[in-house]
């Protein structure tokens, strides 16, 4: 829970959400929930606890270059009125070019407008010599793009080996925290 109190979040308003809602959760295995069963993933926990359909389009090693070419069928099948973009660790882990992952969350936020859904980013850690920071370019991106964020979450939940499956994902538990964060920028937005 200490966790979640050290979190800072942005928080722009959100529409409020129905009980109908569809909430997107957009990603690679961070929201895949790689090192847990489907059932302990953070949209399936979310959904449990804000009572709203989530769907995990999550898919392990993708890139946020292919992400962004993955969006638009997404928001055409889903017609989220929410989307939740957790993006980019791969790029750090391949050793992508950081302007070129700040472009790709800019249009998947753009996209997701184009659609009419609202936007949380939640920041993904770099990993750097001995320890993981939250890449400053979720920030900008969030701060440009009047978007709401989930600052700090997953760089405080990695650096906790008993949160952790393996070296880059979080267990059970950390997914749970992860879950917990986006809920907490859900109430503070007013959108739950």
């Amino acid at each position: 829970m200490i966790l979640i109190a050290g979190c800072s979040r942005s928080v722009s308003p959100l529409t409020r959400l129905t009980e109908t809602d569809v909430i997107l959760a957009f990603g690679d295995s961070l929201t895949y929930g790689t090192g847990v069963s489907s059932e302990m993933s953070y949209p399936s926990v979310l959904a449990s606890r804000i009572g709203r359909t989530v769907i995990n389009e999550g898919i392990p090693g993708e890139l946020s270059s292919d992400g962004l070419l993955r969006l638009p069928r997404l928001l055409d099948e889903y017609q989220p009125s929410l989307v939740v973009i957790c993006h980019g660790g791969n790029d750090f882990l391949r050793k992508q070019p950081i302007e070129q992952l700040e472009h790709n969350l800019k249009q998947m936020v753009q996209l997701a407008r184009d659609a009419g859904a609202e936007v949380i980013l939640v920041a993904v850690p770099q990993p750097k010599l001995l320890m993981l920071s939250d890449a400053k370019v979720y920030q900008k991106v969030a701060n440009e793009m009047h978007v709401a964020f989930v600052d700090d979450a997953l760089s405080d939940i990695l650096s906790e080996t008993n949160l952790k499956s393996d070296a880059v994902h979080p267990n059970a538990q950390g997914y749970q925290l992860l879950a917990e964060a986006i809920e907490a920028v859900l109430t503070d937005a007013k959108a739950i």
